[in-house]
């Protein structure tokens, strides 16, 4: 009974710790990407919205991962192929900004990007110490943290846009930034619905394969 409580309870206790991390960096990412695309469109930062990508695909990373990561394979494709569209649509939005701003002469204010950039750095760093002690688990943990790790880049990247911006007098490091961002951006979305198309097509060929199976035994008989 005491050897059965004690190897069933750390199991648990790990997984509900690991749950709470992704509800905390869930949260945190979620907040950040409405801070990013609110600042972006008040200070008229292209980059700030381009940012903002990272945050709701780990947001949408997070929520797949609590929501429907034990559910069926087609769901969890399904939920994939949506975060995909809604990546590509959003990077779409951005380069469409951008190229409007460009063409417009919109300067962005670089105070505000500095400071939304520094305290997303901030936000990424505090998810970063956060999932740090998952760094070591299976491929889906140790991905979480590589990507949140990762976004730390894309923040200094928009704080480089600000310095750029304020040392210029134009628009163009900002926009560069946001190219980069938005592309990459629309880039993954395209990769994310392309597997997750396969994914469901691939799902759909095993299910049709089973239900004409029993039809040709029972033909036979």
């Amino acid at each position: 009974m005491l050897r059965g409580g004690g190897c069933s309870s750390a199991p648990v206790t790990a997984d509900r710790r690991w749950h709470r991390a992704l509800w905390i960096a869930l949260i945190v990412n979620a907040s950040m990407f409405a801070v990013e695309v609110a600042a972006g469109v008040a200070a008229n930062s292209q980059a700030l919205k381009a940012d903002a990508l990272d945050f709701f695909g780990d947001s949408a990373n997070y929520a797949i991962s609590l929501v429907v990561a034990g559910m069926a394979l087609s769901v969890r494709s399904r939920a994939a192929l949506l975060k995909g569209v809604t990546l590509l649509v959003f990077g779409l939005w951005v380069l469409g900004s951008a190229v409007w701003a460009a063409y417009a002469g919109i300067r962005p204010e670089p105070m505000t990007m500095s400071v939304v950039g520094i305290l997303a750095l901030a936000a990424n760093i505090g998810v970063d110490v956060l999932l740090y002690r998952f760094r070591d688990g299976d491929a889906n943990r140790r991905s979480v943290w590589i990507c949140s790790r990762n976004d730390a880049i894309g923040n200094v990247a928009v704080m480089a846009a600000a310095a750029g911006v304020f040392g210029t007098g134009t628009a163009w490091p900002d926009l560069l930034v946001a190219g980069i961002l938005a592309g990459l951006g629309v880039w993954g979305g395209l990769q994310i619905a392309r597997h997750a198309r396969e994914e469901l097509q691939a799902e759909g060929r095993v299910t049709r394969i089973s239900l004409a199976t029993p039809a040709r035994m029972t033909d036979s008989a």
